[in-house]
């Protein structure tokens, strides 16, 4: 049975996972990602365990960011927070890599330069940092994509600018 041409156009864009690379399809045009850039705890562990453990990760970025936005105050560059922050989690004993690049592959190029994720946190969790007044929901999306790309579940999205901290961070889930 064919699909109208209504149907197409109302299909949402999805990924599709395979053993070599995920790919998101957009009609005829599609961006992939190599496999697995992201250690994902939810393959070798039960769902609990490795939900845990994100938790874990995450709350510790939350609270070395909390230590770091009451030191600093808002205002400051975003590339700062990046450094400030970095440094607080290494104290913390957690593996933390900055401007990780996040590749997309159009037509079957390789573009490294596409984006470049602030941290990316045990090789599990990706930290998008911002240092604006408000926040947009480009923001949000900019991250879920980094998500997508680098197949990672979660993210934090971390806005220094916010007079409170606690209003300026927002969790981003990609469920694949």
């Amino acid at each position: 049975m064919m699909s109208s041409r209504r149907d197409a156009e109302t299909q949402r864009p999805e990924w599709v996972f395979g053993s070599d690379r995920c790919r998101f399809f957009t009609g005829s045009a599609s961006i992939s990602a190599p496999p697995r850039l992201c250690v994902n705890p939810m393959d070798s562990r039960r769902d609990g365990e490795a939900q845990r453990d994100l938790n874990n990760i995450s709350g510790q970025i939350v609270d070395a960011a909390v230590h770091v936005h009451m030191r600093l105050g808002p205002g400051l560059l975003e590339s700062v927070y990046e450094r400030v922050l970095a440094y607080e989690l290494e104290k913390r004993g957690l593996a933390v890599e900055r401007q990780v690049p996040v590749p997309i592959t159009y037509d079957d190029i390789r573009f490294e330069e596409g984006f470049r994720a602030d941290l990316i946190v045990e090789k599990s969790v990706i930290v998008e940092l911002k240092s604006v007044e408000t926040m947009a929901p480009v923001h949000g999306k900019q991250l879920l994509t980094y998500l997508k790309l680098r197949d990672c579940r979660l993210g934090l999205l971390i806005n220094f600018g916010a007079p409170l901290l606690k209003d300026g961070v927002k969790r981003i889930v990609n469920d694949f």
